[in-house]
């Protein structure tokens, strides 16, 4: 799961029965490509294997972005990314799980577009939501972009 910090919105994913690289670089790619292939952008993560390893840090360096790790133990550095997986668990996810692999797939894209980042409000966002709060920025960004 990759997030942009601004809004706390959601912007890449990936899912599978094996996390790996893989996984890791398509989240990365889908976020890269949603955000339509920023320049100069800073990817932050914990110092897991998936975002340590060369193929990981080879996307990025295509993507021209830099990586900044949270150091070594410390949740605190990436709690946006850790209070995201706690909603999604406790808010959304069935305590029996899902029957399969695709259902399990659906619901967690519907959570992360729908309800996380349409309805539900947050507080980092002064109670708006991400595609709420990313919208009156640029809002503002544009009447200010008029100005000059």
């Amino acid at each position: 799961m990759v997030i942009d910090l601004f809004a706390r919105k959601p912007v890449g994913w990936a899912l599978s029965s094996s996390p790996d690289s893989e996984l890791t670089c398509k989240a990365l790619c889908m976020a890269y490509e949603s955000r339509g292939r920023p320049n100069g952008v800073m990817f932050h993560s914990d110092q897991g294997c998936h975002y340590t390893s060369f193929t990981f840090r080879r996307q990025l360096w295509r993507y021209r972005m830099t990586q900044s790790l949270s150091r070594k133990g410390n949740c605190w550095d990436n709690a946006p990314m850790e209070r995201l997986f706690r909603s999604l668990k406790t808010e959304w996810l069935p305590k029996a799980g899902y029957p399969t692999g695709q259902q399990a797939k659906q619901d967690i894209i519907d959570y992360l577009i729908g309800y996380y980042s349409q309805t539900r409000p947050h507080q980092y966002n002064g109670g708006l939501t991400p595609n709420e709060s990313e919208r009156l920025y640029w809002e503002e960004h544009k009447i200010l972009a008029n100005f000059t």
